[in-house]
């Protein structure tokens, strides 16, 4: 098996007003976290946040500790959350199985010494979207499923933005800093988090899958009177500073994860602009 690490490096708002599209894109767009029977790492000097991807077809993967993090194992100053985004699959964290399917999730503890990846059918092989944040301190390792997730109907249809949230990390499991979700939008909608906001104590990576074939997602950066826009992909990911807004508009309806890390828990902490603040 093989691990691909990416290092990214923080950036300052009043540099990133000179950026054109392709720097802008070469600092904070990941174009490709899943490649057969490998693991891909993108680590963020933003909060120290780790994105990632595995996608185990003819083995199962082991998350190793990369050099970039300088530690004994992967977990040992670090806390994880791991989604699988397709097909069914299995976790196992020092040697206790943990099975997947659509949506479910992990939350490994610092200190759990190893995690393996693996799918239940080669033919169709699962995803695994996973984000990790220094810890401070020990939590168990537990599993999040539909029973235990907490969901919110947000937008409505005549915004364009009728989406439901499905609340993963935080409220659901104790732990350090982390916070992932995972947002669907309904059908005939296509913003996600309009109104935007910025969180300064706080920075998030935004995971966009389930685009169509053929279709986009243009996501929104920057601070609110400075705004940049990026193109993605399906199975892509951006990258979104403490300063920065995030937000988007598809050609067409998707879901998202996004995950977070900083000094505080409080989901609703957020500072919101409303489209006229951003004219």
């Amino acid at each position: 098996m093989k691990t691909n690490v990416e290092e990214r490096w923080g950036t300052h708002p009043d540099d990133v007003k000179n950026y054109d599209t392709a720097k802008l894109r070469k600092e904070f767009l990941v174009e490709k976290l899943f490649v057969s029977d490998e693991v891909s790492i993108v680590y963020t000097h933003n909060d120290r946040l780790i994105i990632g991807g595995a996608l185990p077809v003819s083995e199962g993967l082991i998350l190793k500790p990369v050099s970039v993090i300088r530690s004994k194992f992967f977990c040992e100053r670090r806390e994880l959350g791991i989604i699988c985004i397709e097909n069914e699959g299995v976790v196992s964290v020092d040697g206790k199985e943990f099975s997947l399917e659509y949506k479910d999730a992990i939350y490994v503890g610092r200190g759990s010494q190893e995690v393996i990846f693996k799918s239940k059918d080669s033919s169709k092989p699962a995803k695994f979207y996973f984000a990790s944040a220094p810890a401070h301190k020990e939590y168990p390792t537990m599993q999040i499923t539909a029973e235990i997730r907490k969901t919110r109907d947000l937008g409505a249809k005549e915004t364009s933005n009728e989406r439901l949230l499905n609340q993963i990390l935080n409220d659901m499991v104790p732990c350090c800093q982390l916070q992932m979700g995972l947002t669907e939008l309904r059908p005939g909608s296509v913003w996600n988090t309009m109104p935007p906001h910025t969180h300064s104590r706080r920075m998030e990576a935004y995971f966009y899958f389930k685009i169509p074939e053929k279709q986009a997602v243009c996501h929104f950066m920057g601070e609110p009177h400075e705004t940049r826009h990026i193109f993605l992909g399906n199975e892509q990911a951006v990258i979104s500073p403490s300063w920065s807004i995030h937000s988007a508009a598809g050609t067409s309806n998707y879901t998202f994860i996004w995950a977070m890390c900083g000094e505080n828990l409080d989901y609703d902490d957020m500072d919101t602009f409303t489209a006229d603040k951003l004219q």
